[in-house]
């Protein structure tokens, strides 16, 4: 059969995928799954704790085993076994197109070779720009590996997308051809995240989750890593505060534990987490260096007021400042705004209606495919 007369071949690469728990993770599952729905033949490429190679909801899954002992110090960073170079040059060989998931990981690194080798056309998601990690060697690492391998994968790439404009000026700067990047929204599931269909559904949820059913709940989702901001969130917050703070999500979960009015739910699945969104009255991530991350995304959809860092990679999705809260990463900020909105329901109720209507209209799953298909096509 010849390449016209076949469905696209998508190689996906990330450094982890569900059920490990994390943004970029989730994006790649979407990705993946709709683009099979719409008869992409589609493999992902990801790292696991066993090798394995399997088909998950109509996707191709191959799990290169992989240590993954850094991110127990809030370092997400698998380091693969021998057997990834092999993996790669077989499903780039295979594939039409290969997808690279973020310049920073050995997935990234290894898939790229792997297409470079194979002469498969690669495409590049960016997600974040240089994340500032309270570590100076962490740190220092990220630039070394963003003006080496990075430098190389964005420089080859037929397309690099971009999430907001912060990460866009960061890819040009580290060798992305100013032609060839492209602004792309993530997409969400507006039917999964949604909002309470009433207050019973809300405080079912919260039971259900072991939450306080009478006091406003200001949400917190990701890791519990310096750069979310959940420091932040925790200096804000005292006994006397009119909300009690959820953290759903893993990292240094003994800085919560026994403080009053906070409460941890842990890393949860998305079924789950669309239910804290359900369940609680605010959302609120005072992280740096994202701009426009899933997670508050998925806050909009469920209906949500947001408070997050006021970033310039919110300024492509021209969001109304007065219906979500963009705040210096500041904890009396934070406190000023969040007591504020814990007092005032109705205000909640209107940035909650903008949210959802802004998520529905902005951030559909089945346009962000239809655009990656045509990436594809245009690069293979």
């Amino acid at each position: 059969m010849s390449p016209s007369d076949r469905p696209l071949r998508v190689l996906l690469v990330s450094h982890y995928y569900p059920p490990h728990v994390g943004g970029i993770e989730n994006v790649v599952r979407q990705e993946a799954g709709r683009l099979a729905a719409r008869g992409v033949d589609v493999t992902v490429l990801t790292s696991g704790e066993r090798g394995s190679a399997l088909v998950e909801d109509g996707v191709r899954v191959v799990r290169i085993a992989a240590w993954n002992g850094a991110e127990r110090a809030g370092v997400p960073f698998p380091v693969l076994s021998p057997g990834a170079l092999p993996a790669a040059l077989r499903w780039a060989r295979w594939a039409d197109v290969v997808h690279l998931h973020d310049c920073l990981y050995l997935t990234s690194w290894t898939a790229g070779l792997a297409a470079l080798l194979t002469r498969t056309p690669h495409l590049l998601t960016q997600h974040v720009a240089m994340v500032q990690h309270p570590s100076a060697l962490v740190r220092g690492v990220q630039r070394a590996v963003y003006a080496t391998a990075g430098r190389a994968l964005l420089r080859r790439a037929r397309a690099v997308l971009t999430l907001n404009a912060t990460v866009a000026d960061f890819v040009r700067a580290y060798g992305a051809r100013p032609e060839r990047a492209r602004h792309l929204a993530n997409g969400v599931d507006t039917e999964l995240f949604r909002p309470a269909v009433c207050a019973e559904e809300s405080r079912l949820a919260r039971r259900r989750l072991g939450l306080p059913e009478e006091r406003p709940l200001v949400l917190f989702v990701g890791r519990l890593v310096p750069k979310k901001g959940y420091d932040l969130l925790l200096a804000a917050h005292d006994a006397q505060a009119g909300y009690d703070l959820v953290f759903a999500g893993d990292g240094d979960s003994a800085a919560l534990a026994g403080r009053p009015g906070v409460h941890h739910l842990g890393a949860l699945a998305s079924e789950e987490l669309a239910e804290a969104y359900r369940a609680c009255a605010v959302f609120a991530l005072p992280s740096t260096a994202e701009g426009f991350p899933l997670t508050v995304q998925e806050a909009m959809a469920s209906g949500l007021p947001v408070v997050t860092t006021d970033d310039p990679g919110y300024a492509p999705y021209g969001l109304d400042r007065s219906q979500v809260l963009l705040l210096p990463r500041d904890a009396e900020a934070l406190r000023a705004a969040l007591t504020a909105l814990a007092a005032d329901a109705p205000r909640r109720e209107r940035m909650g209606r903008y949210s959802r209507d802004h998520a529905v209209e902005a951030f559909g799953w089945e346009e962000h495919v239809i655009a990656l298909v045509r990436h594809y096509r245009e690069a293979a």
